[in-house]
């Protein structure tokens, strides 16, 4: 299989605090977390990655280290001219004067992305996190910026819960699902019908194979293939150090393959919402 330009669409920046998940010691699991700009620069280099978006790293309950990594990414924009910045923000109503704080930053030029999580708490379903989301949504559509909302199976993480948002806002703002909708019930959700009964609605909702389970890239392939359309709307996201470039590349290339879709996959989608 011939060797494709590859960008990015999503990967973290920062290292964490070791924190005693789920009742074990204290550790890092993500272990390929990146500390420096000098250390990114050199994984873009090694790697041959001609655009990035780069994101605080974030994980641990408490959300003050990513906040504070927000102008780290900043400044490995500004630094390097293949990385593009995400910011960190947080739905949850307790985090909303920081989240303002960070919202500020998202007509820096450098900026493409704002990324959400519901893993540390709230829902897309909260009454109590409307207020953020309607402030995070309102600012991505002012400055036209791409939402990532992660995604994993179960919980307010559920693409029944995140469905929610594709629903309120992704009329007028682009809204990365990240994970494919995240495991085998979220993939079989998406992949089976709302996906692209979202594209054919108008919605600007797209997504990314990282840590899809091995049918699901293939199987995304096939539909894209037999509706004819989101072929323009799925991207290559190593989500690094969470997730696997080396694993992540080899299996989206193996699902596209080597023609069009796997070129439009691999680069040129990402590169047409944040280039």
């Amino acid at each position: 299989m011939p060797e494709l330009p590859v960008v990015d669409a999503h990967r973290h920046l920062g290292v964490l605090p070791s924190y005693p998940f789920y009742g074990g010691p204290p550790v890092n699991p993500d272990i390929g977390a990146r500390e420096t700009i000098d250390q990114l620069r050199e994984d873009l280099d090694e790697e041959g990655t001609e655009l990035a978006v780069v994101i605080p790293n974030y994980g641990v309950p408490d959300p003050a280290p990513s906040f504070a990594l927000n102008e780290l990414v900043l400044e490995a924009a500004a630094k390097d001219e293949r990385i593009r910045a995400g910011i960190w923000a947080s739905p949850r109503p307790q985090d909303a004067a920081e989240t303002a704080k960070a919202l500020e930053l998202a007509a820096e030029d450098p900026v493409r992305v704002i990324k959400i999580s519901f893993l540390l708490g709230g829902s897309a379903t909260d009454p109590e996190c409307r207020p953020q989301l309607d402030a995070i949504f309102e600012t991505a559509r002012r400055h036209d910026r791409v939402v990532h909302v992660h995604t994993s199976p179960g919980a307010a993480s559920d693409i029944d819960q995140v469905g929610e948002l594709v629903e309120r806002y992704a009329d007028d703002v682009k809204l990365h699902l990240v994970h494919l909708g995240g495991g085998m019930s979220g993939h079989i959700k998406l992949v089976g019908g709302r996906f692209f009964d979202w594209i054919a609605a108008g919605k600007q909702v797209y997504t990314d194979t990282s840590w899809a389970i091995g049918f699901a890239p293939r199987w995304l392939a096939a539909e894209i293939e037999r509706r004819g359309v989101g072929h323009d709307r799925v991207l290559f996201a190593s989500d690094e150090p969470w997730g696997d470039r080396i694993g992540e590349l080899v299996r989206l290339q193996a699902a596209m393959g080597d023609g069009e879709l796997g070129r439009l996959t691999l680069a040129e989608n990402a590169r047409a919402l944040y280039a």
